[in-house]
């Protein structure tokens, strides 16, 4: 069985450290009533991707990632603004940067031979076969997010919110893509922590749990791994959310 299925063991702990990173942000960012906030700053962090390997194809993965994290967080400066100044309408403005990145990645691929494997990519990820190289960024992500939601005092976890936010989407979207980032960061928190009122950790192993069954059925039927794991995850989550008959105390952890 080991010989069979264990070359899938990066893929699986990269899942679990995308879970850990992911569900507690997602859990503040529907706190805080921003939901087409991540859609639009993982989009923009995705253009940043394609923009470094459509302008320097020969630039490695530090400079993709720069410039994913460059445009993330210029996606994540403009939200502040919107939530700051243009509360009325934020769903609006938040929407249009969603669809101005989506637009500027599409054109930026166009003349492309290989642009919409390029933007699919950038949807729907390569979960089912992340390296151990990819492992190391993503532990000290798990580790940063765990530091920020159990040790650190509210007044500083507001303060480091949207920047700790913006490194999250720059790393998993680049590994997941933006339906499994978007899933993750809002499947588990809403079904199970803000529906049911279960623990953050409950709504982790949930999400963890889709995320693996996910990546089984695609490594078994040859699937797309992003769509499959979205379903997973959402159906995974779902059935938690049934299961689940009394509610978790929250502050337990």
């Amino acid at each position: 069985m080991w010989n069979e299925w264990g070359w899938m063991w990066p893929a699986l702990t990269a899942s679990a450290l995308t879970a850990i990173a992911l569900v507690p942000l997602g859990n503040r960012v529907l706190e805080r009533g921003m939901v087409f906030a991540d859609l639009a700053i993982a989009q923009w962090a995705a253009l940043g991707i394609l923009l470094v390997g459509t302008v320097l194809p020969a630039s490695g993965s530090t400079a993709s990632l720069a410039s994913s994290l460059a445009l993330a967080l210029l996606a994540v400066a403009l939200v502040s603004l919107v939530l700051r100044y243009l509360t009325r309408h934020r769903e609006a403005m938040i929407g249009l940067l969603y669809a101005l990145g989506a637009c500027l990645a599409t054109l930026l691929v166009s003349q492309d031979p290989h642009g919409a494997q390029r933007l699919a990519h950038t949807l729907n990820g390569d979960l089912l076969w992340a390296t151990p190289t990819v492992l190391g960024p993503m532990v000290l992500l798990a580790l940063a997010v765990l530091v920020w939601q159990y040790v650190l005092p509210q007044s500083y976890r507001d303060w480091l919110f949207l920047p700790m936010f913006a490194i999250a989407i720059t790393l998993t979207v680049d590994l997941a893509g933006i339906y499994v980032v978007f899933t993750s960061l809002i499947a588990a928190p809403l079904l199970l922590i803000h529906l049911r009122g279960t623990s953050t950790v409950f709504a982790i192993l949930a999400c963890l749990a889709g995320h693996s069954l996910g990546l089984l059925i695609s490594a078994w039927q040859d699937l797309p791994t992003g769509p499959t794991v979205v379903i997973a995850a959402m159906a995974t989550c779902a059935s938690a959310a049934v299961l689940v008959r009394k509610p978790f105390n929250r502050d337990a952890w």
